[in-house]
């Protein structure tokens, strides 16, 4: 593709190089736009004589149709992808959802010299009508062979990016202290509410309870039951592990222990754990608090009913550190 100077009548059909604006400063056409026998006569009557054009050659794919192209082997899940100016194509939800990203598979299109996508962080939480993603092509042009080498790895590896919806999802939460369970409520239910409305739902079941091996079991027990999207225990004091009450008591209930410790700080000592598909997430300390914790992290893929492995939580110490 080579850029050139050419009289007006010379250029219909051709890729305009820079956008043109009026004398006024109002834009008159766009940098990209292919001009049409009306976008001639237009510029004459604006009493231009040339124009810097450009035009496809054989092999080439223009930027509006390579950008389509990828935009549509990027995602999938709850979104759409919406054309915008200067070769590029915007992902956006269409419900609230958890975005995931392959982060390897999108450094690897990255590398490429024709296309690159920025995507919101892996885990993290949209709400509709949110750009989740752009994809952004060279000007003008992408060579018909990287366009084909890019959609190839996107249909052999799958999907960089996921809008996994959350719908109506459901937390359960137990407060937890030594002395009373209901101090705990006190303390924390306000922190917790002004967390969980950021999501959008509220703490649908609640229950406070001695910070007893027997209690915390009994507590955890009764909100399986009403079987939440996920469980918050909202302790006042820190564990040792999972040796110490809550630990115990999730243990006694016959979960699944993914991971002890989090990267992330506040919130290093997370305690996630499973019980069947729901998630319980013990994090002492970050309910005293609405500033950003390891449970604003963890909770987007929780009430997205996305399994979040221990691997997946070792990998948050990139961009761990929250404040």
């Amino acid at each position: 593709m080579r850029a050139q100077t050419v009289d007006i009548q010379e250029s219909s059909g051709r890729i305009l190089c820079c956008t043109i604006f009026r004398p006024c400063g109002k834009k008159l056409l766009s940098k990209g736009h292919i001009l049409s026998e009306e976008d001639v006569r237009l510029l004459k009557t604006e009493g231009m004589s040339q124009v810097w054009v450009t035009q496809l050659e054989e092999g080439e794919v223009s930027e509006d149709d390579a950008v389509l192209t990828v935009g549509r082997e990027v995602g999938c899940g709850c979104l759409e992808i919406r054309p915008a100016p200067g070769g590029r194509v915007n992902l956006v939800a269409t419900e609230d959802c958890c975005v995931l990203v392959d982060d390897e598979l999108l450094k690897q299109i990255n590398c490429t010299a024709s296309v690159v996508i920025a995507t919101m962080p892996n885990l993290s939480y949209a709400q509709a009508g949110q750009r989740i993603a752009t994809v952004k092509s060279t000007p003008f042009a992408v060579a018909q062979s990287q366009l084909e080498a890019i959609t190839t790895i996107l249909k052999e590896r799958g999907a960089i990016l996921q809008a996994r919806p959350i719908r109506k999802p459901t937390v359960g939460v137990l407060y937890t202290d030594p002395i009373n369970g209901e101090r705990a409520r006190m303390l924390f239910e306000g922190i917790v509410r002004q967390r969980l409305e950021r999501y959008g739902t509220n703490g649908t079941y609640a229950l406070a309870a001695l910070e007893d091996e027997e209690e915390v079991t009994r507590g955890l027990h009764h909100l399986v039951r009403t079987k939440p999207t996920v469980i918050l225990v909202a302790s006042t004091t820190a564990p040792a592990g999972p040796e110490d009450v809550v630990g115990r008591a999730i243990d006694r209930l016959g979960c699944h222990i993914e991971r002890l410790l989090a990267p992330v700080e506040p919130g290093n000592l997370l305690l996630l754990a499973y019980k069947n598909d729901i998630p319980i997430i013990s994090a002492p300390g970050c309910h005293r608090s609405a500033k950003p914790n390891v449970v604003d992290l963890l909770m987007p893929p929780a009430l997205a009913k996305y399994r979040v492995s221990g691997w997946e939580v070792a990998c948050l110490g990139h961009g761990g550190l929250l404040g």
